[in-house]
């Protein structure tokens, strides 16, 4: 059997190659705990200048976490949904701090969890296959692996519009808002690779990866996101979800229109924790973040929406999910409230 993830040396670059392509690449617990093990041995290793991150295949960087086999040993009273949350949030916050440059290529399909080992490194590299989302909302869950913290502070109102509506984005956009650092077109990429391969990365790494980077970097082109800023700043203003639905519905354009429409198609329990997970986010420590990320997890895996969600969108999917709220009215503020609560023993708590 292939390994699901490849380490290597080129010269002082270390990569590591995620390769599940049938899956997207998805990450299993197994690919969490290798890589924790492996940037702590590189961490230490001064032989190693940086780290490169890829996915095998065309298709996908990483499209996720194995949200499927944690809804289904769920289901089963495994503990892996306590395991695989806890882990993964701390390679998240390994990425956040690591002392040396973390290079992810995230040329393709780039969703959750896929965003949790790219968006915290030091150089995203986005192409022209790249796809990047945060698509939690719809299928019952919130968005995770940092996004509490990264989200509200992107530009403007641009973190809420994507954590509600899960809104995907291409290259042009992801510079806009800058989860993505630079634009290499596909065939300037393993010319890329190479330079970086052959690089001294010594002390200044971090400036040498930024000159080789921006040799090959083109020009992305314009985001369409920026002709829709103003109208997003606008109609996702309020941490009320309520009322972004009334600016939505008072905007009356086609692009309100359809954003509407999207947006009710989403779990209603995770639009408004979603909405108050951002709220709370944006004055947080990237730490405090991820207890209080932790403690969401665990209160949707006890809970109906997201194995609903996973059901319908991933294994059935008949992409008619049956929400426990008919819609946001219908959820009260204590029910919300109810999954920050802390855990008690299970708390993840970081000295």
């Amino acid at each position: 059997m292939e390994s699901e993830i490849y380490f290597g040396r080129e010269g002082r670059l270390a990569t590591i190659t995620l390769n599940r392509p049938k899956a997207l690449n998805s990450l299993t617990l197994h690919m969490i705990r290798e890589m924790q093990i492996q940037l702590e041995t590189w961490a230490d290793d001064p032989d190693v200048g940086a780290v490169l991150l890829q996915g095998a295949g065309e298709k996908a960087f990483c499209a996720g976490g194995d949200v499927v086999a944690v809804s289904l040993a769920t289901k089963e009273g495994g503990e892996l949904p306590r395991i695989f949350f806890r882990e993964e949030y701390t390679l998240n916050r390994a990425m956040e701090f690591y002392t040396k440059p973390l290079i992810a290529l995230i040329n393709g399909i780039t969703m959750g969890g896929g965003v949790g080992i790219s968006v915290h490194g030091s150089h995203r590299i986005v192409g022209e296959r790249t796809l990047f989302a945060m698509p939690e909302t719809g299928i019952g869950l919130f968005p995770d692996v940092g996004g509490s913290y990264f989200l509200p502070r992107l530009p403007g109102r641009l973190g809420q519009y994507l954590a509600l509506t899960g809104a995907r984005l291409k290259a042009a956009d992801c510079i806009y808002c800058g989860v993505g650092t630079d634009y290499i077109v596909e065939e300037r990429m393993e010319a890329t690779l190479t330079a970086l391969a052959e690089a001294e990365l010594g002390p200044d790494a971090n400036a040498e990866i930024d000159d080789i980077v921006e040799g090959f970097a083109s020009d992305v082109g314009e985001a369409p996101l920026a002709q829709l800023r103003e109208a997003i700043d606008r109609c996702f203003a309020s941490d009320d979800v309520a009322e972004v639905f009334a600016a939505l519905e008072a905007d009356g354009s086609d692009w309100a229109q359809e954003t509407l429409v999207e947006l009710m198609a989403k779990s209603p329990l995770s639009l408004l924790v979603t909405e108050e997970e951002m709220r709370r986010g944006a004055e947080m420590s990237f730490d405090d973040c991820m207890t209080m990320e932790y403690r969401l997890s665990q209160a949707f895996m006890a809970g109906h929406d997201f194995h609903e969600g996973i059901r319908a969108l991933l294994i059935d999917k008949d992409k008619a999910p049956k929400w426990q709220h008919g819609s946001i009215h219908e959820v009260s503020p204590a029910e919300v409230e109810a999954y920050f609560a802390p855990l008690g023993d299970r708390d993840l708590i970081f000295d």
